[in-house]
């Protein structure tokens, strides 16, 4: 039995009955139309999230009063009763903190922003240190970072996110322009750069004012959360152990006591992203494994039942030379090809959704070849696994029965 003379008798098969065909392949289509869209959607959300992370720097590690990515909500309960992180504090791992480079601190709150007759809602209003310049990855895109002196004096200052100047000032430029939060007026000094979204959530909608004029207009009673630079990511686990030392000698926290402030780098939001991905990408490769299953069992019973049919030809063959091998193979050739085919197109339509969703949705889809690698050796192996019976079967046949057989 020649490979390529089984090929063509499984497309004009194919061909001669396009909606059978059609039906027979649609759960394997569905399966790897899903694998391919589930796992386009989760490698783009991955990329996505680790550029968005790598940008809060390699070597900066952040100290807060509660966890800064929630995974127990339990935990975040008990950690509202943990003690206040304070200046102080962040002026003790300053001074004591040898591998440490830059510590500067943020704490924050939301308000509406008014300018003139136009207004953003939920804001986030962001009181920092001078050094946060040097220690966060905002950019300055025009105008100027908030200055010692100004820190220093509590001035009216800010800089606002690229979505604040598109609500407030879409036709003016906002520099020197006189803003208000919760009643008090602010000088604009400078705009920075497009942060951009993270899976569909804005990054611009911020307000960065001097600490010192935080604590004044918003009041001095809340937690900080304490930045602290590196020198290079070598120097970060050891400036961790420093900073960690400095925070529990400071609350005389005994060696058997665990933390009452949490420490987060970049790694710690990877770590937790990756667990959410792997746990969506698990239960859709699931499903997309059950669809597939089911149209291999489809694809299966409609070799079963061609076998049925074609018994006189299996007799005919037998009967001029065919050895079994040969009618083994014709079968499972088949099978194969009717998955091939099903595969392709799972994988084509797998891609169209892809960047459909990435065209008209938040969510990223990075179209990768070796994803298409997975989807068409999925479709052969379950060509292979459901159509060895069948071929078996039809190898089986006594060649003096099947050609009595009408």
């Amino acid at each position: 039995m020649n490979v390529t003379e089984a090929i063509n008798i499984s497309l004009s098969s194919i061909k001669a009955n396009k909606l059978r065909s059609f039906l027979t392949l649609l759960g394997l289509i569905i399966g790897v139309m899903t694998l391919i869209l589930v796992m386009t959607i989760v490698q783009g959300a991955n990329r996505y999230v680790e550029e968005k992370i790598a940008d809060l720097g390699t070597n900066v590690f952040q100290i807060s009063k509660t966890p800064l990515v929630v995974t127990d909500f339990q935990e975040f309960i008990k950690a509202q009763k943990n003690k206040d992180l304070a200046l102080e504090d962040a002026e003790a791992i300053r001074n004591q903190c040898t591998d440490c480079v830059s510590v500067g601190v943020q704490v924050q709150t939301t308000s509406t922003v008014k300018f003139g007759n136009e207004s953003g809602e939920d804001t986030s209003i962001r009181g920092v240190t001078a050094n946060m310049a040097e220690i966060s990855t905002i950019n300055i895109e025009d105008g100027r970072y908030i200055s010692s002196f100004e820190e220093k004096n509590a001035s009216p200052v800010c800089v606002v996110g690229r979505d604040v100047v598109d609500h407030l000032f879409p036709h003016l430029g906002p520099i020197d322009k006189v803003i208000r939060i919760a009643n008090q007026e602010y000088r604009t000094i400078g705009i920075a750069e497009r942060i951009g979204n993270v899976l569909g959530q804005s990054q611009d909608n911020f307000v960065l004012i001097p600490i010192s004029t935080f604590f004044k207009d918003f009041g001095s009673r809340r937690s900080v959360t304490i930045h602290v630079k590196t020198s290079n990511s070598s120097q970060l686990e050891p400036a961790q152990a420093q900073a960690r030392t400095v925070l529990r000698s400071r609350r005389h926290i005994t060696y058997n006591r665990p933390d009452t402030f949490y420490i987060a780098t970049a790694q710690t939001f990877l770590s937790v992203w990756s667990s959410i991905s792997s746990a969506f990408f698990m239960v859709f490769i699931m499903i997309s494994s059950i669809a597939s299953i089911v149209g291999g069992i489809v694809i299966m019973n409609i070799m079963l039942v061609s076998v049925t049919e074609r018994t006189k030809e299996i007799g005919i063959r037998r009967a001029v030379g065919a050895r079994r091998n040969d009618i083994l193979w014709q079968f499972l050739v088949e099978a194969l090809v009717q998955c091939m085919v099903g595969g392709l197109i799972g994988i084509f339509l797998g891609f169209i959704l892809a960047l459909a969703v990435r065209q008209f949705t938040p969510f990223p889809a990075s179209v990768q070849i070796w994803v298409a690698a997975t989807g068409f050796v999925l479709s052969t192996l379950i060509g292979i696994f459901f159509g060895i019976y069948p071929a078996r079967k039809a190898s089986g046949l006594d060649p003096i029965e099947a050609l009595r057989r009408e």
